[in-house]
């Protein structure tokens, strides 16, 4: 065996098998990389006073994709002389990130030719949100891998312009976008563009309350690819936007991250928000920070000219909370 045959490793459905010829001794041999599931691997030995056997991903592939956690058996099987087969005891649900994670000694020395076969039994990727560990080869990968793909796709034909069909005009600019995504996406799009409708004559839906950046990022998440740093740079114009079209996953999205920075500088800003969308969690959050917590002598003069224009309802609401406050003392 020479050139690049002596590298290669032959695979078929889940099993790896890397033929050596003529292995000296302090001799070390690394093989070409080899694909099984969504990684592409590398076997090594390295002979010294024993055989070491390293079986890990490719670190690149590893950094695109979660590291594996491999469940396999391992063979060497020895044609020198009288055929042998050293195995090993097995490997389970072990996570394999870089070439020490899965080093096997072999006791007996090797000579002459032989072969490694690696028979993978599972190999799973780790939950974003800590749920168990999902197989690549079950049903549930493939329906992640799916929607993955899916999703990517979806924002590429926004992103490259791809088949547009509406025009979105926003306050700096516009950006094509695609009448079907927006209907499924909002009761509001789903009827403007069913009914006989300027938008529906004119192809151009006229949204000039937001800026090009907050528009984009609200079409961003309409199609399933917005940026967390331009989600929270937003927040407010995509509340604004989804109360208005009626996006109420991305309404409830907002609502959440409000909860979850409120300080001095913003809590006036944010109960008057929870208020004209009605957020009860993010009211009542806001309301005990300013009450509760004593935030709201921090910054008196604010909270004064606040109160001058605030709804009367919601400043009745604000005495009512100071009073029982005051009781609690």
């Amino acid at each position: 065996m020479s050139g690049d045959s002596a590298f290669r490793v032959e695979t078929t459905a889940r099993v790896a098998q890397w033929r050596i010829d003529g292995f000296n001794s302090s001799t070390y041999r690394k093989s070409h990389p080899f694909r099984i599931g969504i990684w592409n691997w590398y076997l090594t030995v390295e002979k010294n006073r024993v055989v070491y056997i390293r079986l890990y991903p490719d670190i690149s592939s590893v950094a695109r994709d979660p590291a594996p956690i491999a469940s396999f058996i391992i063979r060497v099987v020895s044609s020198a002389g009288e055929r042998k087969t050293i195995v090993h005891p097995g490997i389970s649900d072990k996570q394999l990130k870089n070439n020490t994670d899965f080093v096997w000694a072999v006791d007996s020395l090797l000579a002459g030719k032989f072969l490694i076969d690696v028979e993978f039994l599972d190999l799973k990727i780790a939950s974003p949100d800590g749920s168990e560990p999902s197989s690549i080869w079950s049903g549930s990968y493939i329906n992640k891998c799916s929607i993955t793909t899916a999703l990517k796709s979806l924002h590429r034909m926004l992103s490259d312009g791809i088949h547009t069909d509406i025009t979105i005009e926003a306050s700096e600019g516009s950006i094509g976008a695609h009448r079907a995504v927006l209907a499924a996406r909002s009761p509001v799009f789903r009827s403007m563009f069913s009914h006989d409708l300027k938008e529906k004559q004119l192809s151009t839906v006229n949204i000039s309350d937001m800026s090009i950046e907050a528009c984009q990022a609200f079409l961003n998440y309409m199609y399933g690819d917005v940026r967390v740093d331009d989600f929270i740079t937003h927040r407010l114009a995509l509340l604004r936007a989804a109360d208005k079209y009626d996006v109420s996953d991305l309404k409830e999205a907002c609502h959440e991250s409000l909860l979850e920075d409120i300080d001095s500088k913003n809590v006036l800003e944010r109960l008057q928000y929870a208020t004209l969308y009605q957020l009860p969690m993010l009211k009542s959050t806001c309301m005990r920070y300013l009450v509760n917590f004593g935030k709201i002598y921090d910054i008196k003069d604010d909270f004064n000219a606040f109160m001058m224009c605030a709804d009367r309802e919601l400043i009745a609401e604000i005495f009512q909370e100071v009073l029982s406050a005051w009781k609690g003392f």
